[in-house]
């Protein structure tokens, strides 16, 4: 059984250049229904005191992390218990610091990649150098508010559909990169993470969280969250960030099932239009689009998935005055 954790794994305190602290932080994302943030100020962990106590009196889990603030890029470091160094990373040096991450079970994901750089802000605009994205666990392709009409984010998708036609398994998340709790006239975006009752058993809320984030097990949107399941002629049914096998000879088909959970933050989101469509995109470009709506939330289809590699679900429709992409999700992998 999967659970669905709404979170908000980019923000800041005034421990960096934050203006709130970790309790205002939780308690704003309570009110917007986000069940989790990831604290990641600049360059240091101290906000992280009286975690345990935040989350006791919020509800709101509290992903311990930190975003490395460099000359060359943003990363954005998650589950990690002792401060990784970053100072002696030059640009072609990224994967000693990724390395020193994942030693700690730790997480290391790609900030607002394209944002604009020095001098409006330092270091924002990535520029590492990275000779192996196996190593990189997830782009944050969806940055601030409303962030599906940004030029910057496009960028940012289309660097994530780009590396998973080269092969690469690498989650996509979105960030507000939330600095201060005043309630906004903007949407505000979502990452759900799928949690499975087993993981969060033995390695609790956050623990379950990240290894949701480390699977692709990974949703985002500013209103309903979109889902997608992939069934095999044998009954196989498969999931965001898992693979499924298909047969090598003839025409391999599977059922696609697309579908929007209108219930996913219900009351933080309006749609006003009743019919959203769901496009099904692959490394072979959209193979499919249905539309859906709360009379009608799911629909099946049976799909020719010779060629394809990797499938994901992408929901549009009209949002705040605009026609755009509401959310989408994270792949379900062919092998």
């Amino acid at each position: 059984m999967i659970r669905w954790l709404p979170a908000e794994l980019h923000c800041h305190t005034f421990h960096s250049d934050g203006k709130q602290s970790l309790l205002e932080l939780a308690e704003a994302a309570r009110s917007l229904g986000l069940e989790a943030v990831a604290l990641t100020d600049h360059n240091t962990m101290t906000g992280l005191t009286g975690r345990e106590e935040v989350t006791a009196a919020t509800g709101v889990e509290v992903i311990p992390g930190l975003e490395w603030t460099t000359f060359f890029g943003h990363m954005l470091t998650l589950g990690i218990t002792e401060y990784v160094d970053w100072r002696n990373l030059s640009p072609f040096h990224i994967h000693r610091g990724i390395e020193g991450v994942h030693r700690q079970g730790g997480l290391v994901g790609v900030a607002h990649p394209f944002r604009v750089g020095s001098p409006m802000c330092t270091g924002c605009f990535w520029e590492f150098e990275v000779s192996d994205w196996n190593e990189v666990d997830y782009v944050e392709v969806w940055s601030g508010l409303f962030p599906s009409i940004r030029r910057n984010n496009a960028r940012a998708f289309a660097l994530w559909t780009d590396l998973l036609n080269r092969g690469h398994r690498i989650a996509a998340t979105s960030g507000r990169d939330w600095h201060v709790s005043d309630p906004v006239p903007e949407p505000v975006s979502a990452t759900y993470l799928g949690l499975s009752a087993e993981t969060q058993a033995s390695a609790g809320l956050a623990g379950a969280a990240l290894e949701a984030l480390r699977r692709g097990r990974v949703a985002v949107s500013m209103g309903p969250r979109p889902e997608l399941f992939l069934t095999t002629a044998e009954g196989h049914r498969c999931g965001l960030g898992d693979e499924v096998s298909l047969p090598a000879g003839g025409r391999p088909e599977a059922t696609v099932t697309a579908g929007v959970d209108f219930t996913a933050r219900a009351g933080h989101w309006e749609l006003p239009g009743g019919t959203l469509q769901m496009r099904l995109m692959s490394n072979r470009g959209e193979l499919a689009s249905v539309a859906l709506t709360r009379v009608r939330p799911q629909a099946e289809l049976t799909l020719d998935m010779s060629g394809v590699a990797w499938l994901r679900g992408e929901l549009t429709g009209v949002f705040c005055g605009a026609h755009t992409m509401i959310g989408f999700t994270n792949p379900v992998y062919v092998d």
